[in-house]
């Protein structure tokens, strides 16, 4: 009788992209962002993104990317980043050794569970670091009132 001895390493890889497999499947229509991952794997944005009472704020890694090449689609409920980093062709001959840049169109899209006042945002670019300032679209509180019975 053989044993089919699996390295743990192997097993728990296997496993992972078992349950990624699983949850894009089960997750796709409620969360549409893994559907673009898919699109663009390699070449996506990091983001953190932060929640407070009144203002989202999100910042995005962009090292090396020009604010000219940056475009950001505000909606009130989603954003979609577009960067393009450029190679620099200023070299006559080259000859990598070893070459780990990427280099293209990057995208990323957010979406909001609260509205967003796209004409209170902000956005600046510091050390590569994009950073946006989202204010929540402020919703009116229902009025109560207390009817009197005639």
């Amino acid at each position: 009788m053989k044993y089919l001895i699996r390295k743990p390493d192997t097993f728990m890889n296997t496993l992972n992209e078992e349950i990624n497999s699983i949850l894009r499947r089960s997750f796709d229509s409620v969360f549409p962002e893994y559907v673009l991952e898919k699109e663009t794997k390699g070449l996506t944005i990091p983001v953190d993104i932060k929640e407070f009472d009144n203002e989202y704020k999100v910042r995005v890694e962009v090292p090396g990317v020009k604010k000219e090449n940056i475009d950001i689609e505000l909606n009130k409920s989603y954003m979609t980043i577009t960067a393009k980093k450029e190679e620099e062709k200023e070299e006559k001959t080259k000859k990598y050794h070893k070459t780990e840049f990427a280099y293209g169109n990057y995208s990323r899209t957010i979406y909001f569970p609260s509205e967003i006042n796209v004409s209170a945002s902000e956005a600046h670019l510091d050390n590569g670091i994009l950073c946006l300032h989202l204010p929540k679209l402020k919703t009116q509180e229902e009025e109560t009132k207390k009817l009197e019975v005639k």
